[in-house]
């Protein structure tokens, strides 16, 4: 009976040591590393006035981007002034009032294709108004400040911040990236974003 109760016992303590352990891993394939790469569309060839400068590429974006109701833009001049996989992200609060901000990040392909169908119905006119640009040799970094219109001389229904990346890759300028926020009223452009320096 002894040699009973101290087998019972051995396998109590040998049962509650091991308890809640996970049993041994089986030895299994790694899985294959699959890489899938997405390859961006190639732009159009580019007008050489729109690329040859830092000022002229950012002017050709705006200019591009803006014209009456019902005027087709000129989307191959747009996609022509970004590098393959640019991005274009608009940073919002939706409703208005949420406590957050969230993004959307857009191709030029994907942001053409969405104001295509609302320059259809109504005009839209943004302009640069303040400009800082910081540069290390290929790369560039401007906060170009904006206002919008439904036309021209009208008072803006909104103002905002772009945030532009661009590289220069030797031949030519290029947009990278375009970030922006418009302007609210619990995020008021501050006074040094409304003029450029000199």
């Amino acid at each position: 009976m002894k040699n009973l109760v101290a087998v019972l016992l051995f396998s109590s303590i040998a049962f509650a040591q091991t308890a809640g352990q996970a049993p041994a891993a089986q030895e299994r394939p790694a899985p294959p590393q699959v890489q899938v790469t997405v390859a961006p569309t190639e732009p159009p060839p580019a007008n050489p006035a729109d690329v040859k400068s830092l000022d002229a590429i950012m002017h050709a974006v705006y200019d591009v981007i803006s014209g009456p109701a019902g005027q087709n833009r000129d989307w191959n001049r747009f996609r022509s002034l970004f590098i393959p996989g640019a991005r274009l992200i608009p940073a919002f609060k939706r409703p208005p009032d949420a406590p957050a901000f969230s993004t959307r990040v857009l191709s030029p392909e994907e942001f053409a294709a969405n104001n295509q169908r609302a320059v259809q119905t109504q005009g839209f006119y943004e302009n640069e108004i303040a400009r800082r640009v910081e540069q290390y040799g290929a790369i560039a970094h401007v906060f170009s400040t904006y206002e919008s219109r439904r036309a021209p001389g009208e008072a803006p229904f909104v103002r905002g911040i772009n945030s532009f990346q661009l590289l220069n890759d030797g031949q030519r300028w290029w947009v990278v990236t375009i970030y922006w926020q418009g302007e609210t009223k619990d995020s008021p452009i501050p006074a040094e974003f409304l003029k450029s320096p000199k």
